[in-house]
């Protein structure tokens, strides 16, 4: 856990779920020593320092984007900071013990983390046990969820999904964005695909997106 306050200060309702947890104060400077310790997740403590908090959260997804990330914040505070490209699950505090055991059960089993084959869409290859991706041998740098956007759309290419059904998908059933956040993370996905392979996320008009059944 990254915080400044101890693990029952920040969700009071589990005590015994994080009597184990090891923490790291709530700055940039420590997510490496944070990462170096191999833990299954992360949890992030954002409620009394948002900024910094969303600060921490990048740098965590830039040098561990396999680590399942889940961060504290107030209800207040959802609004404030596009959440959804840097952790993949919100606590509020107050969150009963049960329902903190869940999220981090639901956030392992959807982010994964074992190894697992190369997904191919024509040009376009990624390796979700590494989270590299590369376009005939050239690596692109993609972030988090524009991984995951393409990692899903890939495995199911040819199918047709709307903008909620991606938003519940990909980003969770509980993001409280609006679907205007998926056209945002296709269009950066197919300006960093360029001119020749933008075309393999194809827009379904009155419908939504699709990968090109390559």
């Amino acid at each position: 856990m990254l915080t400044d306050r101890t693990p029952a200060q920040v969700l009071p309702g589990a005590p015994p779920l994080l009597l184990d947890l090891k923490t790291e104060h709530l700055s940039v400077a420590t997510v490496a020593e944070a990462l170096a310790l191999g833990p299954d997740a992360v949890l992030v403590d954002a409620a009394e320092n948002p900024g910094q908090g969303h600060a921490v959260l990048h740098a965590l997804r830039e040098r561990g984007p396999r680590i399942p990330v889940l961060v504290v914040v107030e209800r207040k505070d959802v609004d404030r900071f596009p959440w959804e490209e840097v952790a993949d699950d919100v606590i509020f505090p107050g969150a009963p013990e049960g329902e903190i055991r869940l999220r981090f059960a639901l956030t392992r089993r959807r982010t994964g983390t074992g190894e697992e084959t190369a997904i191919r869409l024509g040009p376009i290859v990624l390796d979700p046990s590494t989270y590299r991706v590369s376009i005939e041998g050239t690596p692109l740098d993609l972030t988090f969820k524009e991984f995951e956007l393409l990692r899903y759309l890939a495995e199911r290419r040819g199918r047709v999904f709307t903008r909620p059904a991606l938003l519940r998908e990909v980003w969770g059933y509980d993001f409280y964005g609006g679907t205007r956040t998926v056209d945002v993370h296709v269009r950066r996905l197919r300006s960093k695909l360029g001119p020749a392979h933008e075309g393999l996320i194809e827009t379904v008009r009155g419908v939504g997106y699709r990968a090109a059944d390559v």
